[in-house]
């Protein structure tokens, strides 16, 4: 089974560039962040046309998930994250498919910082940490992959010196990030490529895809249950060179059958 994250970073206008990539990478499963259109605006035909059944979490101008499957039915477990009844942000959506669980979450971005978006996103991540947890709980095969917006170490970044102070960065936020994996969740990509320089995030300015002057904030992390079933995973960093595409490269894993 092979499982995609992508940031599309805008559903509809880069609806070309999501629909090329699906037919040239054929994911099974592909979880999308930020698709910046209300519910009643995702593009479920397309995507239905393209050979996917999907459910989707959607919100006007900002943030949306969705979960797309390819010839597997999807039963959805959750949509939000419990702790915060007054939090509004289309952030995280879970489903069963497979037999597997799969959360798929945009973890808020959280500039400038130290302010009021940072402590939003300190909050969220508390909130996402304990959901995590309970999941573990469960003994059973679980992916929660997604935008998490955290730079967890030094190899994850061109020229870490220049992020100290980014929300992405701070200690705060690699504490969280470290506080979660120590549940006994497995990193993907750190799992099979311990040493490499991967990055998922390449800006749109300064010529950053050219220049490779990236951040690895596209992450899965995998549960002991399926941790074990890891074969492969990379990142479809060509996509990020195509005309009118996401600054976020596409990130897969491809899993052994039980």
């Amino acid at each position: 089974m092979k499982v995609a994250t992508y940031n599309v970073n805008g559903i509809n206008g880069r609806l070309p560039v999501l629909l090329r990539w699906l037919e040239e990478s054929k994911p099974d499963v592909v979880c999308l962040q930020e698709l910046k259109a209300p519910q009643e605006k995702f593009p479920e035909q397309a995507i239905k046309d393209a050979g996917y059944n999907a459910i989707w979490h959607g919100q006007k101008s900002w943030n949306g998930v969705a979960i797309l499957a390819r010839n597997l039915e999807i039963k959805e477990l959750k949509r939000n994250l419990d702790g915060d009844p007054e939090d509004l942000h289309s952030r995280y959506i879970e489903a069963m498919v497979n037999n597997v669980i799969i959360g798929c979450l945009y973890l808020p971005n959280g500039n400038p910082a130290p302010g009021p978006k940072f402590d939003y996103k300190l909050r969220w991540f508390e909130r996402f940490n304990a959901h995590a947890a309970k999941l573990l709980e469960h003994h059973l095969p679980v992916i929660l992959c997604g935008d998490y917006n955290v730079i967890p170490t030094e190899k994850d970044v061109y020229k870490p010196e220049r992020w100290v102070e980014d929300a992405l960065f701070r200690p705060e936020t690699r504490l969280a990030f470290q506080n979660l994996m120590e549940q006994g969740w497995t990193d993907a990509i750190r799992k099979l490529y311990p040493k490499e320089t991967i990055y998922t995030f390449w800006d749109y300015f300064r010529n950053a895809y050219g220049r490779d002057a990236g951040l690895r904030i596209d992450h899965f992390l995998l549960s002991p249950q399926v941790s074990d079933r890891l074969k492969s995973a990379g990142v479809d960093k060509h996509v990020r060179g195509w005309e009118k595409t996401s600054d976020h490269g596409p990130v897969w894993i491809e899993l052994s059958e039980v």
